[in-house]
């Protein structure tokens, strides 16, 4: 299934997409996607509903971000050999956790906030894993028993904010904005094969990123198991599982991202985002 939630911001409703890309209104079963909701009681309740019989969407709504309000956004770094290659990192011998805000989470196709002071916006595509059932302490053999799906995320990163200013990583990936997902959450059935899917990502329609996540460090299985052993993970969490090469850092020289920017980007199976990045004014 093809999970999404749309509507104005703050007051998305759960959908689904069908297979002629339409959206069918699933209110009526799931009052969002989000928390339990995102559990297996739930997806199979959704999974035995027969499409047809849903209420189709009207035209083209906005789409949120596919999971809402979680309590956890966990991200992980250097993930992608390539990437850190490209950075000058020595691989990690162990993953490199840290956080985004929560509410941070954006739309697929809302504009991108450059913060008041921002002048090292960068950009990174990644999969998404959403968490379905609680996690705790959980076996690599057992971890994708407690996912949900996937979604494909831009990791939006202010790298002054994030290497420059002191502390932890969370100052320059956690501020309003800077957690894109979506279209859509795509259940564990509708991805073949987690560990072989393409990603990319475009600035104003010029290839920046392109990736596969055969070449993550650390898989989905992995990523799960230990984060699970220092979080308790909780329905609706979220973890950016790391972007292959080509962020704008690592360029020579880096290429940062300014108002007037476009991304777009995309992922075998998971669809395609697109951001205006706009300036920091206040009342955004």
């Amino acid at each position: 299934m093809k999970l999404v939630r749309y509507g104005a911001k703050g007051k998305e409703k759960p959908g689904l997409v069908d297979a002629e890309g339409k959206i069918r209104d699933v209110s009526a079963i799931v009052p969002d996607f989000a928390g339990e909701y995102l559990g297996r009681k739930y997806l199979s309740r959704l999974a035995k509903t027969k499409l047809a019989s849903l209420p189709l969407v009207r035209g083209k709504p906005r789409l949120g971000p596919p999971v809402g309000k979680p309590t956890n956004f966990i991200g992980i770094g250097l993930n992608y050999s390539d990437h850190a290659r490209e950075t000058g990192a020595p691989i990690p011998k162990e993953p490199i956790l840290f956080s985004k805000s929560p509410n941070c989470t954006n739309g697929p196709h809302d504009p991108v906030i450059a913060p008041k002071g921002s002048d090292k916006l960068d950009y990174e595509v990644e999969l998404a894993i959403v968490i379905g059932e609680g996690a705790s302490y959980v076996a690599e053999h057992e971890a994708l028993n407690h996912v949900a799906g996937f979604c494909l995320a831009n990791d939006v990163s202010e790298r002054g904010f994030q290497l420059e200013r002191a502390g932890q990583w969370m100052k320059g990936k956690s501020s309003p904005t800077f957690g894109p997902l979506g279209p859509w959450l795509a259940t564990r059935d509708e991805i073949s094969d987690v560990q072989a899917i393409g990603l990319w990502l475009d600035v104003n329609g010029e290839r920046m990123q392109r990736g596969n996540t055969k070449t993550m460090i650390f898989d989905v299985k992995q990523l799960v198991s230990y984060v699970s052993h220092f979080i308790e993970l909780e329905p609706g969490d979220v973890i950016v599982t790391g972007t292959p090469p080509g962020v704008g850092m690592a360029r020579k020289p880096p290429r940062y991202l300014k108002p007037g920017d476009v991304v777009t980007l995309g992922g075998d199976n998971l669809g395609e985002q697109r951001q205006e990045i706009v300036a920091w004014k206040p009342g955004l």
